[in-house]
């Protein structure tokens, strides 16, 4: 009786499932962080119920941060690249107008109102988020993390990493303008809202 001997093809699984795995890998390294689909863009930013940055005992919700076009931009001290996009967005909340929206996320509060305090506050309102729950509703991967919402309160655009002055000027301000002019049309009353 003869011992039954592997077929020769099964020798090769393990290398066709390594050149599989190097294969995925190298796509995924390809890809452009900024570029990570949202799967919120075209729907209503998350309710949410947690304490402002500033005053513990201010509970915010999503009536904060809605009734204008604005960016809402995910920040923590822990992270380099928020260092390098804080002085970015000090500079479009004031040339521009630009009503921005803070979320501190996973981070410390004495450590963050230090931070603001030393470089400047460009948010309108800072919500606290310690645990990272309105992160994860927002399908947060790291700070920073901006995203631009209507007036209505709809995520129209997410951009992953530092916004400077060119992503200001090529994605989201040409964005911003033309929301803006969405809202003053729909508004339809006289009023003009930005």
């Amino acid at each position: 009786m003869t011992e039954k001997q592997p077929k020769r093809w099964k020798l090769f699984l393990p290398l066709i499932g390594f050149v599989l795995v190097c294969g995925f890998l190298y796509q995924g390294l390809r890809m452009e962080p900024s570029k990570l689909p949202s799967a919120l863009v075209g729907k209503p930013f998350p309710v949410f119920s947690l304490p402002s940055l500033k005053d513990d005992t201010q509970l915010l919700d999503r009536s904060a941060v809605i009734g204008e076009v604005a960016l809402v931009n995910v920040w923590a001290t822990w992270c380099p690249s928020c260092r390098v996009e804080h002085r970015f967005l000090n500079q479009i909340a004031e040339q521009f107008d630009m009503p921005i929206y803070g979320i501190n996320y996973k981070d410390e509060r004495a450590k963050a109102l230090q931070w603001l305090q030393k470089l400047g506050d460009p948010y309108r309102v800072s919500i606290f988020d310690e645990e990272g729950n309105l992160g994860i509703d927002l399908g947060v991967y790291g700070a920073p993390e901006t995203y631009l919402i209507d007036h209505e309160g709809m995520i129209r655009y997410k951009h992953v990493g530092v916004v400077d002055m060119d992503v200001w000027r090529d994605k989201l301000q040409p964005i911003v303008e033309e929301l803006r002019s969405i809202a003053v049309v729909q508004n339809g009353d006289g009023v003009t809202r930005k």
